[in-house]
């Protein structure tokens, strides 16, 4: 499977899969028409199908031009196909997605959206996690609660640690920002962050990320960190309550 990340609308991500074998291209969410067109057409693609991860407008505004230009097979959440155009499967927890010889895992993902969800193809491996997770930080809680995301995030922790993560939105600096605020002694979040400074400076993407980066340095993912614990004034307490605190202060920071 090859993969090509771009970006679009601004702070968005694209993203392109493609089969040599079948010729079979599915794009990861639609976020812009124009720019999946021009993607394709770089690498020299012909859209397949379009795997839709949540109904927000910034991932779905390209579906239906897209769909009438190529007849793509649109894929996406069966809890959200009344809020996405154009969907032709909808999926669930457990489903299996394929485009030519590509496989993805259907992983039910809520939190940032009462129905979204991740792709994973497990022979990469790799995952398409949305708005679920960005690099250093996760989505907010738009149509979910604390105990919600918490439980989704732990689905995609599960994963091997050597899966690659992409996410929606090129957000890894301001996030790192914030993690040091809860974490500043992880040397590894350091770390990242110097790294992280340094391709923003040279206009390069932060993503993909890798699972064993994230769980070594997204304090979203660390609610089980003595330390962080105990800054938050919460040692001992549910991992889901300790995350709800760490989501809190990121959307007031």
């Amino acid at each position: 499977m090859e993969i090509y990340q771009f970006p679009t609308r601004g702070d968005n991500f694209g993203v392109l899969l493609h089969d040599p074998e079948t010729e079979a291209t599915a794009a990861i969410d639609a976020p812009d028409a124009e720019d999946v067109r021009k993607a394709l057409s770089e690498k020299g693609w012909i859209l397949t199908h379009i795997l839709v991860t949540h109904h927000h407008h910034d991932h779905t505004a390209g579906i239906v031009a897209l769909k009438k230009a190529s007849g793509c097979i649109v894929v996406g959440p069966a809890a959200e196909q009344e809020t996405i155009p154009g969907i032709d499967i909808a999926v669930k927890e457990g489903d299996t997605v394929e485009a030519g010889n590509m496989k993805a895992e259907v992983i039910e993902t809520p939190g940032h959206t009462a129905g979204h969800i991740t792709y994973f193809f497990p022979d990469e491996p790799a995952a398409f996690v949305g708005d679920t997770i960005f690099s250093i930080g996760c989505g907010k809680l738009m149509e979910g609660n604390a105990q919600t995301m918490w439980s989704s995030l732990q689905k995609i922790m599960e994963l091997p640690p050597e899966t690659a993560i992409y996410c929606g939105h090129e957000y890894t600096q301001a996030n790192a920002r914030f993690a040091l605020t809860i974490e500043p002694e992880n040397e590894t979040l350091q770390a990242r962050a110097k790294q992280v400074e340094e391709l923003r400076r040279q206009g390069k993407a932060t993503l993909p990320t890798t699972l064993a980066q994230e769980l070594a340095t997204n304090p979203f993912l660390r609610p089980d960190s003595p330390a962080i614990q105990e800054r938050l004034g919460m040692t001992g307490k549910p991992l889901d309550e300790v995350f709800g605190e760490i989501r809190h202060r990121k959307d007031v920071f």
